[in-house]
This record gives structure tokens, C-alpha cells and sequence, in this order.
């Protein structure tokens, strides 16, 4: 098993990831009945591509001896309504200086890393993604 969840009442849940301990908790978001002060369950899965992408990048970027430490991708997620669901996420990367100034080729590497991570994969493709890489173009 890799999580729990575990319904608290009041459209609120607690996601436990068994193996850490580490947990949160979620809510449904103030347009579908809810207070809207956690993740909802569609927040997270539009976070989920992002630190997805973020995360496979990393790795590749540790395997060409650097980081990419204060890399930061901001997520806009998108609802449709008939049938509700997430129809699609908008994300913007910010690049710090340092990372800014990399060869084209890393850039690219690093671009088609991200763009093919498991979350992406395993995304609907119903769900339009826009990426705007920032300095990376």
C-alpha cells in the first residue's frame, strides 16, 4: 500500500503515505460546497505534474552535476464544468539567474525530461497543459 485516506466529515480528508507517516489534509474547494482552506483532491493533481516535472528534472540535472535548486513552477488549474473536471493546467517556470545562463542543449534535455515525467504520462489527454519555461523559452 503506498497512502491512506481517511474521510473526517465536514468534505475534509487526511492523506496519510504509510511508509513516512507524512501526511496532509484536503478539502473541497469553496465552489463544490467546501471552505477551500487545503488542497482540494483537483489541486493536487495539477500540483502533482508540476512537482513531478520538477522532481524527474532534478534527478536528470544531479546526473549532469549540477541542482536546481530555487526552480519553481506555479500551477493554474483549470475547471470545466459539464462534467466537472480539470480540463486543464497552465504552468509557469521560474528560473533563477544561475540556471538561466545554461547551454541550449541542457535546456532542452532538461525541457523533455520534465514534459515526459510519469504524471504527464499517466495524464487524460483531454487536459490541455501550457508550459511557459520562462528564461528556458
Amino acid at each position: 500500500m503506498t497512502s491512506e485516506v481517511l474521510y473526517n466529515g465536514d468534505l475534509r480528508t487526511t492523506c496519510t503515505h504509510l511508509k513516512s507517516g507524512s501526511y496532509f489534509e484536503t478539502d473541497a474547494p469553496v465552489d463544490n460546497n467546501g471552505k477551500g482552506e487545503r488542497f482540494s483532491p483537483t489541486d493536487l493533481l495539477a500540483t502533482s505534474l508540476a512537482a513531478c516535472m520538477i522532481t524527474v528534472m532534478g534527478i536528470k540535472a544531479r546526473t549532469m552535476d549540477f541542482d536546481l535548486n530555487d526552480v519553481r513552477i506555479e500551477v493554474l488549474k483549470k475547471m470545466a464544468t459539464d462534467p466537472r473536471r480539470v480540463s486543464g493546467i497552465d504552468l509557469k517556470v521560474h528560473i533563477p539567474e544561475n540556471l538561466a545562463v545554461i547551454d541550449a542543449k541542457t535546456i532542452d534535455i532538461l525541457k523533455r525530461t520534465g514534459n515526459t515525467c510519469p504524471v504527464a504520462k499517466s495524464l487524460h489527454p483531454d487536459i490541455e497543459v501550457n508550459i511557459d519555461w520562462g528564461a528556458w523559452g
